[in-house]
Order: structure tokens, then sequence, then C-alpha cells
């Protein structure tokens, strides 16, 4: 009986503990009245808009083997044996309608084209070699 009624006020005693200790860390909070805003009305217009970007992008060409056309993409393998998806959106690139799998190409486009990241940029044309 000893045993048990000991066993029982441990076991309260760690749970009042352990509930206890929940309690004790009070993170603190930001009062409306410490809300600072950073940016003024005047920083606004010093913000370019995008479309200045895409007017500014260099033409890149990549001269290759074309693969996998699709209404979407289209891989271009070049010289080294590196492929390069490169993605279209709405309508298809100047050309691409006159080209098949295994022809050699010049994809000119803007932007930027690396192995491993997505195709960001945009194609300007597919002309066969």
């Amino acid at each position: 009986m000893k045993k048990r009624n000991v066993f029982f006020t441990i076991c309260a005693t760690l749970m009042l503990a352990t509930g206890c200790s929940g309690q004790g860390s009070v993170t603190p909070s930001i009062e409306p009245s410490q809300m600072i805003n950073s940016q003024s009305p005047e920083d606004t217009s010093a913000v370019q808009p995008s479309g200045s970007d895409a007017m500014t992008e260099e033409e890149s060409v990549i001269t290759g083997e074309i693969s996998d056309i699709k209404d979407f993409m289209f891989v271009i393998t070049d010289k080294d044996g590196v492929e390069y998806a490169l993605t279209f959106e709405s309508k298809k690139p100047e050309g691409l309608s006159a080209v098949k799998d295994g022809d050699m190409v010049s994809v000119v486009y803007t932007g930027n084209l690396e192995q491993v990241e997505a195709f960001t940029g945009t194609i300007v044309s597919v002309t066969k070699e």
C-alpha cells in the first residue's frame, strides 16, 4: 500500500512540474504602438517596372541536335553531349514547325540556359542548319 501511494505521489509531482514548466516561458510580443512601417511612400517610386528587364536581356545562340519536340518544350544536345531542355509558353517559337527530331538546329534565345536549372528565358527562333 505504501509503495502504491509513493508511486502516485511521485507521478502527480512529475505531472505538475511538467505542466507548470511550460507556462514559465512567455514570448514577448510587439505592441501595436511599437510597430514601424519601414517603407515610406517615396520609396515606391524607385521600383522599376519588370517589363524593362525583358528588353535589356541579351540574345544568345546554342547549336545542337534537337529531340523530344513537344507542344511546350524540346531538348537540344550540344556537340559535347550536354542536353538542355528549353520550354516555351503559349505559342511555338518561329521555325520550330519546320524541324524534326534529329535535325541540327541553331536556337536563338534570351535568358539564362543551364543544364541543371530550369530554362526561364524566351526562345526567339529555331533554324535548321
